[in-house]
């Protein structure tokens, strides 16, 4: 853009502008100054209609393409709503899914009541153990006395 580089020549003209001793002023060229204020005016107008422009287009283009993918995926989410309603594969794998999760259930049952049986088994043998070794303990205790 040929007002940046405008604004860049302004600014290099402040930056060496001479000072005045004890203050924080400067002198400066004012035709000088005013020529390049007076180019940034013309230039101006059209850079700002130039961006405006861009900007106004850039929107419609992503307003454009936000559209269209919305319209893929409403096309997409139809057809596969479709497919599902059409296709037997979904309703047998929906009963065969059913019918798996019904036998783990059933053999969760299973698993869970044999192993409270064999639970208790070992937990009888171990009080027969237990009650053989009392009453030795006891017998013992007996003949100690």
């Amino acid at each position: 853009m040929e007002v940046l580089s405008l604004l860049d020549e302004l600014e290099d003209i402040i930056d060496k502008g001479g000072g005045l001793p004890f203050t924080s002023k400067a002198l400066f060229d004012k035709e000088e100054l005013l020529d390049i204020v007076k180019e940034i005016k013309l230039k101006l107008p059209d850079e700002v209609k130039q961006a405006k422009w861009v900007k106004e287009e850039r929107q419609r283009i992503l307003l454009d393409a936000q559209k269209e993918a919305a319209d893929i995926v409403k096309e997409a989410e139809s057809r596969i709503i479709s497919m599902i309603d059409e296709h037997e594969i979904t309703r047998k794998a929906c009963e065969q899914k059913e019918a798996i999760i019904e036998s783990a259930n059933s053999m969760a049952q299973e698993i869970s009541q044999g192993t409270k049986e064999y639970a208790d088994e070992i937990l009888a043998r171990i009080e027969e153990v237990l009650v053989a070794n009392l009453e030795v303990i006891q017998n013992n205790r007996r003949e100690l006395k």
